[in-house]
């Protein structure tokens, strides 16, 4: 689900720091598939009678800050909405994007607590997705970028991530998303309402067989009420 209620046309950028072995883009990660701007553009600009609005995605889109931001001003310009799906290691980017109201929504991938990011990445990159966080909320309390979600990605056995993250995350929207492997049975949506059960907030939920729902528990209505 790019973009819930639009339709859109994705864009893949190669290459990305991180490889996750669970990436559904995996081919994609590394190698070399150079293309003209122009040539994107105009891609882009033959579905517009049929879109509303572009996604940028990955690999890691914000990697190519020069090229993701020429492709988000073209996309503008011809009146489509822009969305960018990042783990947020180029803050700089992200930062650029929304200065110069290039972008419309964000969904950052937040992978696990803080305590367990650069072990479980291969680097050094806690700052950066933090930072990256911290101007997309900032931004969107502003009216500066019209949706931010953060979307975790949920394995069998890391349900307890869940509270970390989105304590960080503050009131952002969030996503649980079924994490695949080929090696550990994935999370069915009726678990992962159990673990949103646990949350004030209402989440949306992503799975393969249930597509996207929007989930409200009991406590999270409670919440709401008391607000």
């Amino acid at each position: 689900m790019d973009w819930r209620g639009r339709s859109v046309c994705t864009v893949f950028f190669r290459g990305c720091p991180v490889c996750c072995t669970y990436c559904q883009n995996a081919a994609i990660l590394s190698g070399s598939d150079l293309r003209e701007i122009d040539e994107v553009i105009e891609l882009i600009r033959r579905s517009r009678m049929l879109v509303s609005g572009v996604i940028f995605s990955g690999g890691e889109p914000s990697m190519q800050k020069d090229a993701l931001i020429a492709l988000a001003g073209a996309s503008k310009n011809m009146g489509l909405l822009v969305g960018v799906q990042t783990n947020g290691i180029y803050p700089d980017t992200l930062e650029a994007l929304i200065t110069g109201r290039l972008v419309d929504r964000v969904a950052l991938d937040i992978k696990a607590r803080w305590a367990r990011y650069n072990n479980l990445l291969g680097g050094n990159y806690v700052q950066s997705v933090r930072r990256s966080l911290d101007i997309c909320k900032d931004a969107k309390e502003k009216g500066m970028l019209r949706e931010f979600e953060v979307v975790i990605t949920l394995f069998r056995g890391y349900e307890d991530e869940v509270q970390y993250i989105a304590s960080d995350s503050g009131g952002v929207d969030i996503v649980l998303q079924q994490g695949v492997t080929g090696e550990i049975k994935p999370l069915s949506q009726d678990e992962l309402k159990m673990i949103a059960d646990g949350m004030e907030r209402a989440v949306k939920i992503r799975t393969r067989e249930g597509g996207e729902l929007l989930y409200e528990s009991d406590r999270s209505r409670r919440a709401s009420r008391k607000r």
